[in-house]
């Protein structure tokens, strides 16, 4: 069986990072994790791969014919409203209060939904219509993008509200 860590297919990649997410909503939720910890991985890594995909595979999948362009679309429109989400969430004060744990079922619901959605419609259409070399290039050049994002702590606070507000 073939090492799916190895893999630069990048439908397999931006479910790898759906799944991490799902992870640390886990952490986020449970009393005996480092929920703040969680979050900060989280925001990272929730920025820096929606600015990959926007900048690196949209625009990429854009092109195929069968790859639905609105659904692409849609997806910068939720990734904007998980932005929101998530800057609620950094900016409660008490970890763990009744208030973070409002915001976070609003992060939670938030992102599930685009990463279902974009699940079933964006990422099986890339799998039905795209060449898997195609595929493995847009993984390498995500790849390079959501790391370039993530160096420039691309998940910070103020960098976040600056998204939001623009």
């Amino acid at each position: 069986m073939p090492d799916k860590s190895a893999s630069t297919d990048v439908v397999e990649l931006i479910l790898d990072d759906h799944r991490r997410m799902e992870e640390l909503f886990r952490q986020m939720r449970s009393v005996e994790a480092e929920r703040a910890d969680a979050l900060r991985e989280f925001a990272g890594l929730l920025i820096a791969h929606a600015l990959a995909e926007e900048h690196e595979v949209y625009p990429a999948l854009k092109r195929f014919r069968d790859v639905d362009n609105d659904e692409v679309d849609h997806g910068v429109e939720e990734h904007e409203d998980g932005n929101k989400a998530l800057l609620a969430l950094l900016e409660v004060d008490d970890v763990g209060g009744s208030d973070w744990d409002e915001k976070l079922e609003e992060l939670v619901e938030a992102v599930t939904h685009h990463t279902d959605e974009e699940e079933r419609t964006i990422l099986n259409g890339a799998r039905e219509n795209v060449p898997m070399e195609r595929r493995e290039e847009l993984g390498t050049t995500f790849t390079e993008d959501r790391a370039r994002h993530l160096r420039a702590d691309c998940g910070n606070v103020d960098n976040i509200r600056r998204m939001v507000k623009a």
